[in-house]
């Protein structure tokens, strides 16, 4: 008997453990790319080309390529995806800024965060 409540013991402590490095991992750099500020751009002064740009934040890293013809944005290509990618929201995210010309647009309700990952990204590419 008392074999059996260690084995069950041992088992609920890895358990918990888990789950506890699993939430770790989850949340690990929530606050700062929630708190990024966006700062829009300026195409004005961006020549025509492929801009690369990054965002290094725990599983908000990712990496765009976008394309700028006549100071305009006419492609966004998500080169390196955030670790739990939602595609359907990065498509209408991406639209919105083709359709708006700038970085400087709502979050997508749901994913604010990872939207302000890959805005920040695009704006990274725009201004270096």
């Amino acid at each position: 008997m008392k074999l059996v409540l260690k084995i069950v013991v041992s088992i609920l402590v890895i358990f918990v453990l888990v789950a506890a490095g699993g939430m770790f991992f989850l949340t690990r750099g929530l606050d700062t790319v929630g708190s990024v500020e966006l700062e829009g751009v300026d195409l004005s002064s961006v020549e025509d080309g492929i801009y690369m740009g990054q965002y290094d934040v725990g599983r908000w890293t990712n990496q765009v390529n976008v394309t700028i013809e006549d100071h305009k944005i006419i492609d966004i290509e998500i080169v390196e995806d955030v670790l739990f990618p939602r595609t359907q929201l990065t498509a209408g995210m991406i639209s919105k800024i083709i359709e708006e010309q700038n970085t400087n647009i709502d979050g997508i309700s749901g994913a604010t965060v990872t939207s302000k990952a890959y805005l920040k990204a695009i704006e990274n590419a725009l201004k270096e």
